[in-house]
């Protein structure tokens, strides 16, 4: 473990490279990146069979979010730690075995804490509605596993649209807060990609998806990085209630833009693989319990970074 004033000599050296690009920034800070999302939000509320008989879903999440970077606030090196939480309503209607209508509407609470490395600290929270995001999934192609059993792979398509209806402009003392403590982005963002299952037996399931984010500019002029996602997940019935999944979460993204001119903040975007188990619990036939936890097992990330472990519970009804 380092101590702290071998974290004092590494800082100060990142400190050198991030100073110039932080003096073409016209801003007061350099922002830092925000908390990243990734895996497959239908996958983890909604499960792998999205066309099934019941027309509604509804699912609840909750998600702990945690990671720190890099920042320069009027020539002075800190450090940012962000933690959110993030409180999750799903709602998804299905038009018989080839089409799904999804909503996401999530509420944020932010915590972000700026060290400094002269020893001062500052501290903003932030609680909000976040931005609602609404999308389509359609059934591409499917084969069926056998008589009675349903289909054994399906490959669908996914589209939809980040609206910016979150609160992006929460102000404390007069000025507004850090863009990232903000609890939305205030832009529009646009996604899209596939997703398919196999089921390799009665009792287990390859899942997959790809999908990419472009995203749009706010009113303050910050744009986050355009982003690839992935998931490849196994999952396998252990007995008649609770299932197992082994999840691979893959994020790709580029650097945020700090202002309509384009400027990039160095310790944004890169790369980032993490591995998630879950459990899932059944309570009879129309109601599921989940629980999980992501960790950063490979990051290649821009600038100074560090991602931690993300942890996700939540409950899911059928109707």
């Amino acid at each position: 473990m380092l101590d702290s004033s071998s974290l004092r000599r590494r800082l100060l050296r990142a400190a050198a490279v991030v100073a110039v690009f932080a003096a073409t920034i016209p801003s007061p800070r350099a922002l830092a990146c925000s908390i990243c999302r990734c895996g497959d939000p239908t996958f983890n509320s909604l499960g792998s069979d999205v066309y099934s008989e019941a027309q509604f879903r509804i699912a609840f999440d909750f998600d702990r979010f945690n990671k720190s970077q890099l920042t320069v606030e009027d020539g002075r090196v800190g450090n940012d730690a962000e933690i959110e939480y993030r409180y999750t309503a799903t709602v998804s209607y299905g038009f018989g075995d080839r089409f799904l209508l999804v909503a996401r509407v999530p509420l944020s609470h932010r915590d972000l804490t700026t060290t400094f490395l002269d020893g001062e600290s500052e501290e903003v929270s932030t609680t909000g509605l976040s931005d609602p995001e609404f999308y389509g999934l359609v059934r591409l192609w499917s084969s069926r596993f056998g008589d009675g059993i349903g289909k054994r792979s399906t490959v669908s398509a996914i589209f939809g649209v980040k609206t910016p209806w979150g609160e992006n402009d929460v102000q404390q003392d007069g000025e507004r807060v850090d863009e990232h403590a903000q609890p939305g982005t205030g832009s529009t963002d646009l996604f899209g990609g596939f997703s398919g299952y196999y089921l390799l037996d009665e009792r287990s399931t390859i899942f997959g998806s790809v999908q990419y984010r472009g995203t749009g500019r706010n009113d303050f002029g910050y744009k986050y990085g355009d982003s690839t996602i992935a998931t490849l997940a196994y999952e396998r019935k252990l007995t008649d209630p609770l299932d197992a999944v082994l999840e691979f979460d893959f994020r790709h993204a580029q650097r945020d833009q700090v202002d309509s001119e384009g400027v990039v903040d160095p310790n944004t975007g890169g790369t980032v693989l993490y591995i998630a188990p879950r459990l899932l619990f059944a309570i009879g036939q129309h109601v599921a319990l989940r629980a999980a936890v992501q960790i950063p097992i490979v990051e290649n990330l821009y600038g100074v970074q560090d991602e931690k472990v993300n942890v996700n519970a939540g409950v899911t009804l059928l109707f």
